[in-house]
């Protein structure tokens, strides 16, 4: 066994801080700041100006003035950071205190007596405001923050309306940084909250940025000169109070308030993170974070956030039917004639129709195919996955078996975790920063078995396959025994595992061990077993059952229709088959297609979504659809009246109608409803008597992203996702210039 320990040094999370050299190579990037954790002390009660407020004890003095309804401003403070005290714009008059206090930095104390509306207040602040300001540039008519700029409401709001400062030979001027295609920065505009800082050492993982000097030859950069690599690295810009930080790729593009808001759900991954998309007329501008607690809290990954522009090119715009080696755009009419052709020629019946869902499939879509595929007479359902023609190892008739049971939220209650064939830092990025939250602050230990990879904390490597996990259950590692231990253990296996050549051994060795301790991993209030799904459209194909019977999965097909399914192995497809692709990108699918039908992306249509925990969430349209783009349920609805088999659903509510039928958690949205105990268990013993005697071929299990920056066809089309994997993943020099050059359409 071998123990993966960190070098680096965690910085002090108070006050400036200096700068931390490089990062560890080792998959634990800092050093935790481990405290136990004590019984809860009793609620503290203060005054704050006149009205009395009740806290629980450790709460610092700006959380109590917000429970008494106080606005506090504040640049360095949030919510989900260390305490820096650094810009000490919070400043309140505390009696007794000789002089204003900062309320971020200073804890509640009972009996207090608070006061934020003073004019010792105000004139402090004014005062720090006029510090902050006097090396401030006057950028704001062409700084992208303007209209977002904490620094410019709060200067409006707190600050004075004269300055003493007016040597302009004596601002400071910091050369800029670059830290990748992702951030643009302006240093002049730098308030040395040191927010990025606090980030990139305590979320991200990534100890790349820090601070030298001190006073007004403070800086914030990286002491090596080298791009900031990390998954997260956007969510800065967001935290950013100023103009310091911005979007590389959405400079100088539009202002927000010529911008439409629209909530939506992420697809780039299957947590369901929830986001705004910002649109102007036809084009996505911008996708930013929607704070959601018990989903993605208030981060989204730099894939989530950039890889829009990949919504812009290769799009399919027209139907399309092959003739010879060439597409020739044609009318729906004529594309679904052709359709029916193609089926009739073809003369496929039963389960020689085959239906294969891709990543980005939403949820009523595939209740649609799936219906008219077995109006069809067919079962054979495959999704576009290693060994997605059989049914999955795990099955589909209990849901724990698939989905994240311990929740989202739950990942910070466990005090040993398991990782089994998954990199959450790839699959699932900002879970990734709840589980290294956890391990920063409460002593969570993990164990790894699998391909070696940069968890962004430290980790027990205990192998690479199956029988590293055998040995594990046996009991005799030193984590085996941590584990034992464990009040609340946690069991995360990868979606990878169920694709894999010894699934059926692994799913036997695991759910065989939660069933031999269910007393810690599967209790009314803890269920210890989770898969964490990788792909958004996986625990929705689960939940209806889009997997094909025994007998159809080894039927030869004939005819082939494809959802977008940009992922399926062209050797699985028969030379002489019929195949129809239905999806928004000229990508791997299409190319395959006899006939091709343009769909709407997840920004053009309002749908259904369910993340790896169950939670169904709804998508909404923010833009409309290019061209003859049409959604896909209603693709497939026309179909089915050319095929003569026609669907009993003509409007999005009939259709959803349907999907309460087939599961009612499909549209109980925003919820998460656990599966009980028994059920769960139930579900466990018959995935151990259905995988009994499983054979063991021994080989590892593999990463299945080998790039973060292009999973799908929407990313796989993005500029910006392209320049992320010249920089990060090929290691090539970033050139600044090629950022929003646009290549040509090679796709008609």
């Amino acid at each position: 066994m071998w123990r993966i320990v960190s070098t680096a040094s965690r910085p002090t999370s108070a006050g400036l801080f200096g700068m931390v050299v490089g990062s560890s190579s080792s998959p634990s990037s800092s050093r935790r700041n481990i405290s136990s954790t004590s019984a809860r002390h009793a609620d503290i009660t203060l005054t704050v100006d006149g009205k009395e407020v009740t806290v629980p004890q450790g709460s610092a003095l700006i959380q109590a003035c917000e429970a008494a309804g106080a606005a506090i401003p504040r640049f360095c403070y949030h919510d989900r950071l260390a305490i820096a005290g650094n810009c000490r714009m919070c400043l309140v008059e505390v009696e007794r205190s000789p002089k204003a206090v900062a309320s971020c930095a200073m804890p509640a104390m009972p009996g207090a007596k608070v006061h934020t509306n003073t004019p010792m207040v105000h004139a402090a602040r004014e005062g720090v405001m006029e510090f902050l300001l006097s090396n401030h540039p006057l950028d704001c008519p062409i700084c992208d923050q303007g209209g977002e700029c904490d620094l410019q409401d709060q200067s409006m709001r707190y600050g004075s309306d004269r300055t003493r400062f007016h040597e302009i030979a004596g601002k400071r001027a910091v050369e800029n940084k670059d830290l990748g295609p992702l951030v643009k920065t302006s240093m002049n505009r730098c308030i040395q909250c040191t927010r990025c800082v606090r980030f990139a050492n305590e979320v991200a993982g990534v100890e790349e940025l820090g601070t030298t000097g001190r006073g007004n030859d403070l800086q914030i950069g990286m002491y090596v000169e080298k791009t900031m690599n990390s998954e997260l690295s956007g969510n800065i810009i967001d935290l950013c109070p100023v103009g310091a930080l911005t979007s590389k790729p959405y400079a100088f593009n539009a202002r927000p308030w010529e911008l439409k808001n629209t909530e939506s759900i992420d697809v780039m991954d299957a947590l369901g993170s929830n986001i705004r998309v910002d649109s102007r007329g036809v084009q996505v501008m911008r996708i930013q974070p929607k704070t959601n607690d018990d989903v993605n809290e208030e981060w989204i990954s730099d894939k989530t956030r950039y890889s829009y522009d990949g919504l812009k090119y290769q799009r399919l715009t027209v139907p399309l039917v092959k003739n010879g080696d060439r597409f020739v755009p044609t009318s729906w009419e004529d594309a679904l004639a052709s359709i029916a052709n193609g089926l009739s020629a073809s003369g496929a019946t039963e389960n020689e129709i085959q239906a294969v869902v891709g990543h980005l499939a939403d949820t009523e879509s595939m209740v649609a195919l799936k219906d008219l595929v077995n109006r069809l007479g067919s079962d054979n359902l495959v999704l576009d996955q290693q060994g997605g023609s059989s049914a999955p190892t795990h099955g589909v008739d209990v849901r724990s078996n698939y989905l994240f049971n311990s929740t989202i939220p739950g990942v910070e209650e466990a005090d040993v975790i398991l990782l089994v064939g998954t990199n959450p830092r790839h699959e699932a990025a900002v879970l990734n920063s709840r589980i290294r939250k956890s391990w920063l602050h409460t002593g969570l230990e993990v164990g790894f078995i699998g391909e070696r990879a940069d968890t962004t904390y430290g980790y027990d490597y205990l192998g690479a396959g199956v029988k590293a996990l055998n040995t594990f259950i046996s009991g005799k590692s030193a984590f085996a025994k941590k584990f034992a231990q464990a009040k609340k253990p946690l069991i995360i296996v990868g979606s990878s595992v169920a694709e894999h050549p010894d699934s059926a051994a692994s799913y036997n060795a695991l759910v065989k061990f939660v069933e031999s301790n269910k007393t810690t991993l599967l209790t009314l209030e803890w269920n210890g077993f989770s898969v964490l799904q990788r792909i958004a459209s996986r625990p929705a194909a689960y939940d209806i059952g889009f997997v094909p019977s025994k007998k159809a999965s080894s039927t030869k097909p004939k005819f082939i229709y494809l959802l977008n399914a940009d992922e399926v192995d062209p050797k699985s497809i028969p030379q002489d088959a019929f195949v129809v692709y239905q999806g928004h990108h000229g990508d791997l699918g299409a190319q395959l297609a006899d006939v091709c039908l343009p769909a709407t992306a997840y920004t053009e249509k309002s749908s259904t979504w369910i993340n790896t925990e169950g939670r169904s969430q709804l998508g909404r349209a923010a833009v409309s659809a290019p061209g003859a783009a049409r959604e896909d349920w209603k693709i497939i609805r026309a179909l089915s009246e050319v095929l003569g088999s026609p669907l009993p659903y003509d409007d999005v509510l009939t259709l959803r109608d349907r999907m309460w039928e087939i599961s009612p958690t499909l549209v109980r949205y925003d919820v998460t409803e656990p599966t009980s105990v028994g059920i769960a268990s139930v579900g466990l013993k018959a995935l151990a008597a259905k995988t009994a005697g499983a054979k063991i071929s021994g080989a590892p299990y593999v990463k299945p992203i080998s790039n973060f920056y292009q999973t799908d066809p929407i990313s796989r089309n993005s500029v910006t996702m392209a320049q992320c994997t010249r920089a990060f993943v090929n290691g090539e020099d970033f050139d600044v210039g090629s950022v929003g050059k646009e290549p040509a359409a090679a796709f008609a």
